[in-house]
């Protein structure tokens, strides 16, 4: 007969309400990540405390090494960690007081899991800034190689995903170097404002004990201590700033996945994906699917929802440390695991992706992607307006897909039966070379000026 009072807690929870607290208050089932982190802002805080006075030099050098012994079980997998114990700051600490005794009660003088927290946070927070840094990097590299490559292949450029003008290879290649760039850059101005230390910030009001934050701060890596120990206990901005950077930069990665799916398909045929990143179709022997691609585009929405879920963790929360904080980490784990794995395989598609020259060329000579080129010899050569030049190109297209060619194909009477100015040199500017040839305004089209902006970012990346 089931026990009554263990109904409404169903089978997980047979032990009834205080199973229920354990298992919505223990975070070490993922918190167990900043273990790293823990021991290093416990080591450096332990060598202040003696450096202050506040505990002796052979208490201070014992809880330092036994914390090194602690963190070698947990990077070796034979850490026993406890539920019960409920996060990773007390599980290191109990295993710490079974390695070295006595001491280990003394190292958490004039701190509070709550500034513990922050700084085992905002470590790791800041780590994955620079770990995203490298990726971003990396994948700028590949794609550098392939604009390089490619920086004459002609191709046509889109808007509105119908034939706009011709472009390079390369040049379009180089878009993705800006975006990735600028996620760089976000990443970069994040971390240089998370790095401010929280330790000694205490519960919420700082301490009473002569502690030297700045030294602390300064064995951490950070460039000084926070300045107002409230905000230092609550503040979680680090973390959104890291999420939003992640997401922006996980929307750049889910274009360019777009786009590499389009491009591979049987219709546009502009790259062929290697076998590494395809897979086949249980039932079609003939099918490649960008399948690497498809869940790289898919990745934004977990790293958005993980930014949508912290900033609504956050937006109702008194100061200064709330329960609900602890609701932070998990999304920004997952968050930082997507991106990282995301970034790692775009930056092997990349690598490993095969333009098809030919097919990009013929792409680039349909869907009358010199028209603007015509627009501008009206202007150049006979002076006309622009809206004339444009109204006069619009007729001649047309003209062109009435008779089902393109611009290039129309005689030169037939363009002097729409404007009779029209002359023999306007053929010069239709062909799809020589209108990539001639953008050679800064940041243009041109081979040379995409060479000259790959040059100019491999020296940067270098």
């Amino acid at each position: 007969m089931t026990d009554s009072s263990n109904t409404m807690w169903g089978g997980r929870f047979a032990a009834g309400p205080d199973a229920i607290m354990e298992a919505i208050n223990a975070s070490i089932g993922f918190d167990r990540r900043l273990a790293r982190q823990d021991i290093e802002g416990s080591r450096a805080h332990a060598a202040m405390l003696a450096a202050a006075g506040i505990v002796s030099s052979k208490d201070a050098e014992a809880i330092r090494e036994g914390l090194l012994t602690v963190l070698s079980e947990i990077e070796a997998g034979v850490f026993p960690f406890s539920t019960a114990l409920e996060d990773i700051h007390m599980n290191v600490e109990a295993r710490l007081k079974e390695v070295i005794g006595d001491p280990a009660g003394r190292l958490h003088t004039a701190r509070s899991r709550n500034d513990q927290v922050a700084v085992d946070f905002r470590l790791w927070v800041r780590d994955q800034c620079d770990a995203a840094d490298g990726a971003l990097a990396a994948l700028m590299r590949a794609l550098l190689a392939q604009a390089e490559a490619g920086a004459d292949w002609v191709m046509p450029g889109f808007t509105h995903l119908q034939v706009a003008q011709p472009v390079t290879w390369g040049h379009h290649m180089m878009a993705y170097v800006e975006m990735f760039a600028r996620d760089r850059g976000r990443f970069a101005d994040a971390r240089r404002r998370m790095n401010e230390s929280p330790l000694g910030a205490a519960a919420l009001a700082g301490t009473s004990f002569p502690i030297d934050r700045h030294m602390t701060a300064e064995a951490l890596g950070f460039d000084r201590p926070c300045a107002n120990s409230l905000d230092a206990v609550s503040d979680r901005d680090f973390a959104l700033e890291f999420l939003s950077a992640s997401s922006i930069c996980a929307m750049h990665l889910s274009r360019l996945a777009e786009e590499l799916v389009i491009w591979s398909t049987a219709q546009f045929r502009f790259v062929k994906m290697s076998d590494r990143w395809s897979t086949g179709s249980s039932i079609m022997p003939q099918k490649r699917n960008p399948d690497a691609a498809e869940l790289i585009r898919a990745k934004i929405g977990r790293i958005l929802g993980a930014t949508v879920a912290l900033f609504t963790v956050m937006k109702g929360l008194p100061l200064t440390y709330s329960k609900d904080m602890q609701e932070d980490k998990e999304q920004v784990f997952d968050a930082a695991d997507s991106l990282m794995l995301a970034l790692a395989a775009m930056t092997g598609m990349v690598g490993d992706m095969t333009a098809n020259p030919d097919v990009l060329r013929a792409a680039a000579a349909t869907g009358f992607s010199t028209a603007t080129d015509l627009a501008d010899w009206l202007v150049r050569a006979l002076g006309l307006p622009f809206r004339e030049a444009h109204h006069v190109t619009g007729r001649l297209v047309a003209l062109a897909e009435g008779r089902g060619c393109d611009l290039p194909d129309l005689s030169l009477s037939d363009m002097q039966g729409v404007h009779p100015g029209i002359a023999q040199a306007v053929f010069a500017v239709l062909g799809v070379e020589n209108s990539v040839r001639s953008r050679t305004s800064y940041g243009g089209t041109a081979p040379d000026q995409v060479r000259a902006q790959i040059a100019r970012w491999k020296e940067a990346l270098a």
